[in-house]
């Protein structure tokens, strides 16, 4: 899979923060029933990669790391099955090596130097992180201009509202959304309430 056919399959990738690795499986059964099958796991917790590992043996799930920050996470994050690899910053390291495993990789960028040195790299698709803090939807219209080829996941302080309004942007070309799963839902295992969440985030259009 390309990162480009990643992008495409749904408006909102759900960022989770996921604290028990018994909750991975109706997690990941409750989003992809929703119609959000690309899930991104972040490596903040203990259970973070076991979890990867765990939704991915659901049916149509395409889950991958996030918070990948060097190589040992990245070792860690691909030693569990993780599809994609997503970055809060951009490092070379980590990016050729993720390339050289064939995996679709998201880098983080906030500044167009750093955008150049994904260039360098050879990537035109990033995540735009964090994004309300990094000037959210003003600077992605000022990103526009000089590097009219590239296209964002802006990821950040993102809310349901904020992201049509981020999808109405033709260099967007999907948002990581942290509010599909919250951490109180998750605790209480109310499933059925995060469907209902997904629901609204797979029905979001683009462009």
């Amino acid at each position: 899979m390309t990162v480009d056919e990643l992008m495409a399959i749904q408006p909102v990738i759900p960022v989770i923060t996921i604290e028990r690795v018994e909750d991975a499986v109706p997690l990941a059964e409750a989003l992809v029933g929703a119609g959000l099958p690309v899930l991104e796991v972040t490596l903040r917790t203990a259970a973070g990669a076991a979890s990867i590992k765990a939704m991915n043996t659901v049916r149509g799930a395409i889950a991958g790391a996030g918070t990948v920050i060097d190589r040992k996470t990245l070792d860690t994050a691909l030693d569990n099955g993780a599809q994609f690899i997503v970055t809060p910053g951009l490092s070379p390291d980590v990016t050729r090596e993720t390339l050289k495993a064939r995996v679709p990789i998201l880098p983080g960028i906030a500044t167009p130097t750093e955008l150049m040195a994904g260039l360098d790299l050879g990537l035109t698709r990033f995540k735009f992180f964090p994004a309300e803090q990094a000037g959210g939807r003003a600077m992605l219209d000022a990103l526009k201009g000089p590097f009219g080829q590239v296209k964002f996941c802006p990821t950040g302080g993102i809310t349901l509202d904020l992201a049509r309004d981020y999808l109405t942007r033709t260099n967007v070309a999907c948002v990581g959304g942290g509010w599909l799963t919250p951490k109180k839902l998750i605790d209480a295992k109310q499933w059925d309430e995060i469907g209902k969440l997904a629901r609204e985030a797979a029905a979001l259009t683009r462009g």
